[in-house]
């Protein structure tokens, strides 16, 4: 695959669900970025970026059991791929990189 370049808010959500691990679905994720980046969220924008995520090789989900708090729907559970680690870790090095050129002049 060639290498794919996240979006802010894409990186975000992968963060997240990584946080999450095991109990990364819909509403668990608004709930983890909200409560951490004090940012709303809407389910839309969330189910969009999980799609094409999961579209590109980063993110993999499968369904979870039926219950009766749910009415017997199942949640769709989100988790990082391999991939999604990497593109990650690549992000992660590309903003260090940058904040360790800044010299210290930059923020007097």
């Amino acid at each position: 695959m060639g290498q794919y370049r996240l979006g802010e808010f894409e990186e975000v959500v992968l963060l997240t669900v990584a946080v999450l691990y095991k109990e990364a679905y819909g509403i668990a994720i608004i709930e983890e970025m909200e409560k951490r980046l004090n940012r709303r969220v809407s389910i839309g924008a969330l189910q969009t970026v999980l799609r094409r995520l999961e579209d590109k090789g980063l993110l993999s989900s499968e369904l979870g059991e039926a219950t009766k708090i749910r009415g017997g729907k199942r949640k769709r559970y989100f988790a990082v791929t391999s991939y999604g680690k990497q593109v990650l870790e690549e992000s992660k090095q590309q903003r260090m990189a940058l904040w360790k050129a800044i010299p210290k002049i930059a923020f007097k």
